[in-house]
């Protein structure tokens, strides 16, 4: 496997500067151990008008397969021939992408201590690799490199036999590259579309290769118009990785739409239940809140129930007094977006045995969620119909039984201090109720009553003379002495049981 990468220069700019950004010294021939083979970086051009690095790829067909075991491409258990006799030594693939991010790891990262200014610059480059397997031919290859600034970008076929020219073309191309591009960009575009276009890997692809995929992608592969299939190609069809790039991509676009950063984004999605002027401070208004109370109440092992993307469950883990936190949710797709803002795939052992999250309904019993100090329900309980309230409250102070409960809700008289909400409606369309805070304080007294807890009351947010904060929240206390009545009535029954 061959491919080289040119440059011109003048005086004030040799182009043998290419060796600092590359950072391979052009006097020297250096090679590079790999885990299938040996990459070499030569110069067979280096001057002040025009400097050619080269990087050639020694494959071992026979040490891939060793290590491989026969998986991977080609891998089949009757393909036995086929691992030995292939076009591996020969056409740029998957091999050479990672021989690339190896030998030319910190260019890639677009790094260079000595001449940064150099590294940030658009250069004049030239990239040519003589033999490259295009699935979807000449056409794809050019959909694929024109829309990221290249000026020229030849797929010249290579015929299969030029002897036998009416066998046609093969599935090989001869790929020439000419533009003004960053050499970090350029070097990102090979180490992504190489594989892609080959449409194969030589390794089994993992979940990291989505980090390794954005990473490589950064400022080029949420705009590009083929990215659903460099994310497919890229992902070797594994549809679960490819669903999440995508999604991950497409906050990348809207972010870049909005000016935004894509935590910003990402956060909206959650944070506009109570309005779309201020939702983040009354967001952290309710974190900070709850954080006093679990803080008050003592607890180490704490349950976030309807945890959402996970907020809360981060700012718990940020404390190392909470020894245990469980967030549980219905929503796979809420649980997902939770695991990666945790970053749950890269935290370290210790840090991972603090955290859980759980799929699950509130309208049900768990004994998985037995046992606990103490428990939240941040903005749950009005997005529950009413007649299915009660199994909820089974569920929770009947057969968890926390020593602790922390419940948050909506105080809809606030609700005309909104000047965005209209008149009447609620502040967010999935709210099957809000309460006023003589209602909520009901609830909360007959709940308590029942399940034997004490409770009290906390205002979140400005406390409002005439109609009170915009959020309340009740601290329910387990009391092991008094009376209770848990027995689920024949209503929460069939909930609980359904």
């Amino acid at each position: 496997m061959f491919l080289t990468i040119s440059t011109t220069g003048n005086q004030e700019r040799p182009a043998t500067d290419l060796g600092f950004l590359l950072h391979k010294h052009p006097e020297r021939a250096q090679a590079f151990s790999t885990s299938h083979g040996t990459a070499h970086v030569l110069y067979p051009e280096a001057s002040t008008e025009r400097c050619t690095a080269a990087l050639l790829l020694e494959v071992d067909p026979v040490a891939l397969v060793r290590r491989g075991k026969g998986k991977g491409r080609g891998g089949a258990p009757d393909s036995a021939l086929a691992q030995y006799v292939n076009d591996r030594p020969y056409a740029a693939s998957s091999l050479l992408a990672v021989a690339l991010a190896k030998v030319f790891k910190t260019a890639l990262h677009g790094v260079c201590q000595a001449m940064p200014e150099r590294a940030a610059a658009p250069l004049p480059l030239r990239i040519e690799v003589p033999a490259l397997p295009a699935r979807g031919g000449a056409g794809l290859v050019r959909a694929l490199f024109e829309p990221l600034g290249w000026d020229t970008v030849e797929a010249e076929p290579v015929v299969l036999d030029a002897e036998f020219p009416e066998w046609g073309d093969s599935r090989y191309v001869r790929l020439v590259l000419e533009g003004e591009l960053r050499l970090a960009d350029a070097l990102n575009h090979l180490y992504v579309l190489l594989p892609v276009l080959d449409d194969a890997k030589h390794y089994w692809v993992a979940p990291d290769e989505v980090d390794k995929l954005l990473r490589a992608g950064d400022g080029w592969l949420a705009g590009h118009p083929e990215r659903r299939l460099i994310t497919a190609r890229y992902l070797s069809r594994r549809w679960g990785l490819a669903r999440e790039a995508t999604e991950r991509l497409e906050l990348v676009r809207l972010a870049e739409a909005e000016g935004m950063d894509v935590e910003e984004v990402d956060n909206a999605v959650d944070e506009t239940t109570d309005t779309e002027e201020r939702p983040v401070p009354l967001a952290e208004r309710r974190r900070e809140a709850i954080l006093a109370a679990l803080d008050a109440a003592g607890a180490t092992r704490v349950l976030d129930l309807g945890c959402g993307q996970g907020q809360l469950v981060q700012a718990l883990l940020k404390d190392v007094r909470y020894t245990e936190i469980v967030g549980v949710d219905v929503s796979v797709r809420a649980l997902t977006v939770a695991a990666r803002r945790l970053r749950l795939d890269r935290m370290g052992e210790r840090q991972a045995a603090r955290v859980k999250l759980v799929q699950g309904s509130l309208a049900y019993t768990d004994k998985r969620l037995t046992g606990y100090d103490a428990a939240v329900l941040s903005e749950v309980i009005e997005h529950l119909d009413l007649p299915r309230l009660p199994a909820l409250e089974y569920a929770v102070f009947g057969s968890a039984r926390p020593r602790t409960v922390l419940v948050t809700t909506p105080n809809v008289e606030y609700n005309v201090r909104w000047e965005s909400l209209p008149a009447g409606h609620v502040r967010h369309g999935d709210h099957r109720f809000e309460w006023t805070r003589e209602e909520f304080r009901s609830w909360a007294a007959e709940v308590a009553r029942q399940y034997g807890y004490g409770v009290g009351f906390t205002p979140v947010g400005p406390d409002d003379p005439e109609v009170g904060p915009p959020t309340q929240m009740a601290v329910f206390t387990r009391d092991d002495a008094a009376p209770t009545d848990p027995a689920p009535t024949d209503e929460t029954l069939k909930e609980v049981t359904a």
